[in-house]
Formats: C-alpha cells, sequence, structure tokens
C-alpha cells in the first residue's frame, strides 16, 4: 500500500472509531463529513497529500459551511472548487439538523475563515499544485457538533469524558499521518491545534516537527478581523516558515 492509500486508511479507521462514540452531553446534533463526504475529502488526499511535506497546517474541526459542505478542511466552496478543482457529489448526514442542511458544492454560503486561509495560500503560492506540493491542511478532529438552537459546539467545550475519548482517538490519527508526512513544521491554526499537535507528537514519533501556531482567521476574533492575513503571513516569516 502506498503512503496516500495508508493516510486514507487511517482516516477511514478514524471515522469508524468516531461514529461509535455516543452523542455528547450538550450537542443536539453530530456530523461526520469523512462518511457523507467522503468523496471529495478522498480526492482532496490522493491529489494533495503525497509525502513527504515540509508544512503541515492543522485546524480544530470542520466549519458548518466549509469542511461540512465539501469534507475539505477549511472547505469554502469557491476555494475548493475554483483554485483546488475538486468538486464531487456529497450525500447525507443520517440526521441533519434543520438549521444546518448539508447541500454540498451547492451550498450558497461562504466559510470566512476558509475564505481567509485559502486565500492567503493562494497569493502565497500561486496555484494550488505549488502550494500542496510541501503543504497539507488537516483537520484535528473529524466531526462537527452542534446545539439544538444549531449553533456550532467546538471540541474543546465538549464534556471531559467525551473529550478524553475523542482526543485519544484524535491524537492517534494524528500521530500516525503526521510521521508519514515527515514534516519540517506542524502549525496549528489557533491555539487549539497548537495544543493538541504538542500533546500528540511531543516525544511521541522519531523525527518530531517544530511546532507553532498563527492565528485563527475566525470572524469571531477581533483581531482576525483586523488584518489577518497580514498577521498570518507575518508570523509565517518571523518563524522562517515561509521564506
Amino acid at each position: 500500500m502506498d503512503s496516500v492509500e495508508t493516510i486514507l486508511a487511517i482516516y477511514r479507521e478514524l471515522s469508524d472509531a468516531v461514529d461509535t462514540l455516543p452523542v455528547p452531553s450538550g450537542a443536539a446534533v453530530v456530523y461526520n463529513p469523512l462518511v457523507y463526504a467522503r468523496r471529495p475529502w478522498e480526492r482532496y488526499l490522493r491529489r494533495f497529500a503525497t509525502p513527504p511535506k515540509r508544512v503541515v497546517f492543522l485546524g480544530m474541526n470542520p466549519g458548518p459551511w466549509g469542511m461540512a459542505q465539501t469534507g475539505v478542511p477549511f472547505g469554502e466552496i469557491t476555494a475548493v472548487r475554483e483554485w483546488m478543482g475538486i468538486e464531487e457529489a456529497v450525500d447525507q448526514p443520517p440526521a441533519p439538523h434543520p438549521k444546518r442542511p448539508i447541500q454540498g458544492f451547492a451550498c450558497p454560503r461562504s466559510e470566512v475563515s476558509g475564505r481567509r486561509l485559502w486565500g492567503l495560500f493562494s497569493e502565497h503560492s500561486g496555484d494550488a499544485s505549488t502550494f500542496f506540493a510541501d503543504h497539507l491542511v488537516l483537520n484535528y478532529c473529524p466531526l462537527v457538533y452542534m446545539e439544538e438552537s444549531g449553533r456550532n459546539l467546538t471540541p474543546d467545550k465538549l464534556p471531559a469524558t467525551y473529550r478524553r475519548d475523542l482526543y485519544t482517538l484524535c491524537d492517534s490519527t494524528l500521530r500516525r499521518v503526521v510521521e508519514i508526512l515527515s514534516p519540517e513544521w506542524a502549525v496549528g491554526i489557533g491555539a487549539f491545534a497548537e495544543t493538541r499537535l504538542k500533546a500528540s507528537l511531543d516525544g511521541a514519533i522519531g523525527r518530531a516537527p517544530r511546532i507553532d501556531r498563527i492565528l485563527h482567521p475566525s470572524p469571531a476574533s477581533p483581531r482576525a478581523n483586523r488584518g489577518w492575513a497580514e498577521e498570518a503571513a507575518g508570523r509565517l516569516r518571523e518563524l522562517r516558515v515561509w521564506s
């Protein structure tokens, strides 16, 4: 089995494992895009996850208008379709939330975080093939959690016992995938992702990457709404991740 097929198999194992977890307290609905959006997700990996990578960026979990719709991390629809050249059929989760429908590539909403992130990467690298030659973007947790109201519930807000079981599965997956990708840098997109990188990788694999973070591009962050791209690019240059 080649490296990309091994990565695909690892994520299929994770997908099956997280589907055995109960719906946590506080969440009304849980979506697993690795199942219903498997076609675009696996096309993303097959096209872009060939190791080695110099830089792996890590997000927290899928956003409702990004990866939840397209299966691609931070998968803002225009970026995935037009920049990456990926558009595949997306199925439905078992129990869709009426306020968070899955419309796949027909979804009219745009995920701001994804638009900012992929906009920066496309500005830096030009075409997608140049960027993905030595970069890859992944998410730590594959699941989307929603409250009864439809409000997004992030993994760090889940009950402690549930988080323990979830993090055990996601940490193991992250270690295995990063070991295959063999990056020089692992960059958290936000503080949560950096924390999980350190918890998962420090002393746990043979050739551990250097770990740091950039500001998360979420519009919920006032700081991210004041020139996020300039700050993120500046941090990557300061760290010498980018020259």
